[in-house]
């Protein structure tokens, strides 16, 4: 139980006696309230005592209702928290068992440092200089497009490659972890993109995305299959579906990478697909069924205006990327005063400051 004591002194005429206010709040495990409170004082005259007693009941009321609207937003929420600046002690063996994902530039971009790959599409031979990077396979973007027929070209200033093939446009940037198909972002889970001895490699997962071939490996060799199908240049959600879902990731990830940014969508985009939720964006944000599910929404940050990355990463978690297929809620270890979370579902991992649950 937490109590607090307040003391008023004033004096004068009217404010003669010492008034003592004590409140007593206590929230239990089931978050029922349990409210005591207790006025001792002496007074002259009636009004002055009609007066105090209107007093205690309104600062009473005041307080349990600000009780009562961050109990409520504590069982279910997808952040789990419910007061700025709060903080909590971070369980220490959580803390040691921290897996952290993150997103690497590739500094060393000698193609002799990196081991080389066989690339087979349809049973022919692509490449046999594919990199291997950090366990994902780089594959020269000339060699992808001249398998499926397409032709490159490339801008010595931005250091910028583009593939044409049919109605399809590919753009590449040394550097980037995003690509580009008919202005549609496709994102994979590897390091950057890279140019080396005139080459651009990209990881290979990405380039199968924009004309719908599928990777896998045999026989220690890295394959693609399939029919070459152009990624349409119309995505199949709308600019509302984009800006709300940016606007919620902007409010909860504003200082997080865009890895990080990512994973705060994952969670609304799981939460779309499960079947616990409301079936659409808005409404998953604005859910209210446990309570409130997004400080954001408390708070109003909501409503602000996302920036270039949270809407590229709303967009990239639309195009059906997700960090994770099981994460349903996420919170920041070091300001959530909930501990629902981490004691009643399972952790997965962590970006940055945010830590992620199933």
């Amino acid at each position: 139980m937490t109590t607090i004591t307040c003391k008023f002194m004033k004096k004068g005429a009217l404010f003669g006696r010492r008034i003592l206010f004590c409140f007593s709040l206590r929230v239990a495990k089931n978050l029922d309230l349990m409210y005591n409170y207790s006025v001792v004082y002496t007074a002259k005259n009636k009004k002055e005592v009609l007066m105090k007693k209107r007093l205690t009941r309104i600062l009473a009321m005041l307080l349990a209702l600000v009780a009562i609207l961050s109990a409520l937003a504590l069982p279910a929420s997808a952040n789990g928290t419910a007061e700025a600046g709060a903080t909590r002690e971070v369980d220490e063996s959580r803390r040691l068992a921290r897996v952290e994902l993150g997103l690497l530039p590739v500094t060393n971009k000698r193609t002799a440092a990196y081991n080389k790959v066989t690339v087979l599409y349809n049973s022919r031979t692509v490449s046999t200089s594919a990199l291997s990077i950090g366990g994902m396979t780089y594959l020269g973007f000339r060699a992808f497009a001249k398998a499926i027929g397409g032709s490159v070209t490339y801008n010595s200033g931005t250091r910028t490659s583009t593939m044409k093939y049919g109605s399809l446009s590919v753009t590449v940037s040394d550097g980037n972890y995003v690509i580009y198909a008919n202005s549609r972002p496709i994102f994979s889970f590897s390091n950057s993109v890279i140019m080396s001895d005139g080459l651009m490699y990209v990881p290979i997962e990405s380039l199968a995305k924009t004309v719908g071939l599928t990777v896998g490996t045999s026989d220690g060799k890295v394959t693609l299959s399939g029919t070459p199908k152009p990624l349409s240049a119309t995505a199949p959600y709308s600019s509302d579906e984009v800006f709300w879902l940016a606007r919620i990731i902007q409010a909860e990830s504003s200082g997080e990478s865009l890895l990080g940014k990512i994973g705060v969508g994952t969670v609304v985009m799981n939460r779309v697909a499960s079947s616990h939720y409301p079936n659409t964006i808005y409404g998953v944000i604005f859910d209210r069924k446990y309570g409130v599910q997004f400080s954001p929404v408390l708070n109003g940050t909501i409503y602000n205006t996302p920036n270039y990355q949270s809407m590229l990463a709303a967009r990239i978690c639309l195009e059906g990327f997700r960090v994770s297929s099981d994460a349903l809620f996420f919170l920041e270890p070091h300001l959530s005063t909930s501990s629902w979370i981490p004691s009643t579902r399972k952790y997965l991992f962590s970006i940055l400051h945010h830590d992620f649950y199933a």
